[in-house]
């Protein structure tokens, strides 16, 4: 089987070599196609330029309602004239969580609709303009604004040059087509009735998972309809399979995505097989529908390429009729066949490389998996200074009577914290290429927050050596100061969670502002306490050497744990927050944290 595919490739260029010293049609036939991809390529990469913007805001704000995400996919769809481009972003921003599984189908479903556009455009305009005319001035344009610095005007380079090589791949294809019908009449090779629709349907779904395009393949197929290279119906058929091969692009963003993209690509494919079953079974209702329609909006009854685009727009209507009312029943469905598998502490929960396709959608898993990691290091900290979680976050009544428990913090920080630690610094390295301004700026301050999180983790294991021995001593001095010690870290993380809850920004960071004055406090009495206690020997020196170190690691501990916090939970801005924090690690730091046992 390996063989086979390593193979394929080669096969298929010199077949296609072969073709193209047979007929020079077939040459400018396949010409055209590679020029309108590419033109699809640009085009895509032009509008990526736009996002982490305008489009991410507008899709939080749009898609609150069934009837505002579908707005938003024929919209955006209509627009960008690409289904693929608005598949893979939707499924980006539902892996992020920014919008909900009925959100992101109901995007699909309005994407399909908006998709029927392009078939409208070409069909009306595309085949009765020269095309060629046009693209080489906008192809002039959109290159010379690719070269510029400004990333405003490069995206508009591309979009540009996108739809001048749109125009130009139209053009070839439209005029190989057209000397190809002196050489040969494909028509000749019409299948009618059902076993038509099939076979051509078939070749829909095949055209169009090659070309990973289904704008191309409908381009392909009103060219060739309008050279009359393939009959009305099988025309039809071919659009048919259009639309069931187009999920193929879905299905392969999701394969980086976690369970949430890839329910959406499963509902993407359950809505266009629907669509394409009652569209085939319907078939001839369809057909008269259409003439109905063309009779009544004055298309010709002859002119096939606008009647093609009319039962496009129809069958996947239909389509949206049908499925909308069932959206929250596929669902259920869905999450039922797809459910979430039980993630393993050591594994990232929220990172997904199809969230790299969108600036937001970076910064929102990150954001998460940031402080999914602070929640799993609450615990690590809690074991360190000898208390279970709850009791840390004072679900439990610790005292000083409670049982010292004893954790291995290098076995807890390898098994629950130092994977995920170094999966997030990874994906912030990798996101960084593509981010810029502010995106750039939040997702640095989160990435040293999570180091910061781990020097947290670092200290708490040296302050544990010690209260292991004094916790449990004899000295009730000695008990009595760790204790103060703990509950001093007990304190800062109690009053943080408590921080969490509140909404206004400006709140919390003036709480985390007064917890930081009374950990200092905290910490000067400490200090007294300590200079009372040498001066009265009542500890011995050493003692007195462990006490300050651990009073020193304990107070480190707090700032760090506030200083996560106010970058976590506190919702600043970033450069707010890179003002504010002093979080930076050396190469050395970063490699004993990430390697020491």
């Amino acid at each position: 089987m390996a063989l086979l595919r390593k193979l394929l490739l080669p096969v298929i260029l010199i077949l296609l070599a072969y073709t193209f010293w047979q007929s020079a049609s077939i040459k400018q036939i396949a010409a055209g196609v590679a020029i309108f991809l590419f033109g699809m390529l640009a085009l895509e990469d032009g509008f990526q330029y736009f996002t982490g913007g305008f489009l991410e805001t507008f899709l939080r704000r749009s898609t609150n309602s069934l009837w505002k995400s579908l707005s938003f996919g024929v919209v955006t769809t209509s627009l960008m004239q690409s289904s693929s481009l608005v598949s893979v972003l939707t499924i980006s921003f539902l892996s992020a969580g920014l919008v909900d599984l009925a959100a992101g189908i109901g995007i699909i479903f309005g994407a399909n609709i908006g998709t029927t556009t392009g078939a409208w455009l070409l069909a009306a305009f595309g085949l009765k303009i020269k095309l060629s005319t046009l693209a080489m001035p906008i192809l002039t344009f959109g290159i010379i604004l690719v070269f510029q610095k400004s990333k405003s005007l490069k995206g508009l380079g591309w979009v540009l040059a996108g739809i001048g090589f749109l125009f130009l791949g139209i053009h070839n294809m439209k005029e190989g087509f057209e000397a190809f019908r002196g050489s040969l009449d494909l028509a000749a090779y019409a299948m009618p009735g059902l076993k038509g629709v099939l076979i051509f349907s078939v070749l829909g779904i095949a055209a169009t998972v090659i070309m990973q395009s289904s704008h191309a393949t409908l381009v392909l197929i009103i060219t060739a309809l309008a050279s009359q290279q393939i009959t009305y119906e099988n025309a039809l058929a071919l659009a048919i399979g259009a639309n069931v091969g187009t999920t193929v692009t879905a299905i392969i963003g999701s394969l980086s995505a976690n369970i949430a993209g890839k329910r959406l690509a499963g509902a993407h494919l359950v809505f266009n097989l629907v669509t394409a079953f009652v569209a085939i079974y319907f078939m001839p209702k369809f057909m008269i529908a259409t003439d109905w329609i063309s009779l009544n909006t004055g298309i010709a009854d002859d002119n096939y390429t606008l009647k093609l685009a009319v039962f496009h727009t129809l069958f996947n209507l239909t389509g949206v009729i049908l499925m909308a009312p069932l959206i929250r029943l596929l669902v259920i469905v869905l999450e039922k066949i797809l459910p979430n598998v039980q993630q393993r502490l050591k594994q990232p929960k929220y990172l997904n490389n199809s969230a790299l396709d969108t600036p937001q959608a970076t910064l929102e898993v990150v954001r998460k998996e940031s402080i999914r990691l602070y929640d799993l290091s609450l615990k690590v900290i809690a074991n360190a200074i000898g208390w279970r979680k709850p009791e840390l976050l004072g679900k439990a009544n610790p005292d000083d009577n409670t049982p010292f428990i004893h954790k291995d913090i290098d076995k807890a920080y390898n098994t629950r914290i130092k994977f995920i630690f170094s999966a997030i610094i990874e994906f912030v390295i990798t996101a960084r290429e593509n981010l810029t301004g502010s995106y750039a700026e939040n997702i640095q301050v989160y990435s040293k927050g999570v180091k910061e999180l781990a020097r947290t983790i670092k200290a708490t294991k040296h302050l544990q050596k010690n209260l292991l021995v004094y916790i449990v001593s004899d000295n009730k001095d000695m008990n009595q100061s760790y204790n103060k010690l703990r509950n001093m870290i007990a304190l800062v993380v109690r009053k943080i969670e408590q921080n969490r809850a509140i909404a206004d920004p400006t709140e919390a960071m003036l709480n985390l502002d007064h917890l930081l004055l009374k950990i200092e406090d905290e910490g000067k009495i400490m200090s007294q306490r300590i200079e009372a206690l040498i001066r009265d020997h009542i500890i011995t020196p050493e003692m007195a050497t462990s006490l300050m170190n651990d009073s020193e690691y304990t107070c480190h501990i707090c700032h760090h744990l506030i200083s996560i916090a106010k970058i976590f939970f506190a919702n600043k801005d970033a450069e707010a927050l890179q003002l504010e924090s002093n979080l930076t690690l050396s190469n050395a730091e970063m490699a004993q944290i990430l390697n020491e046992k």
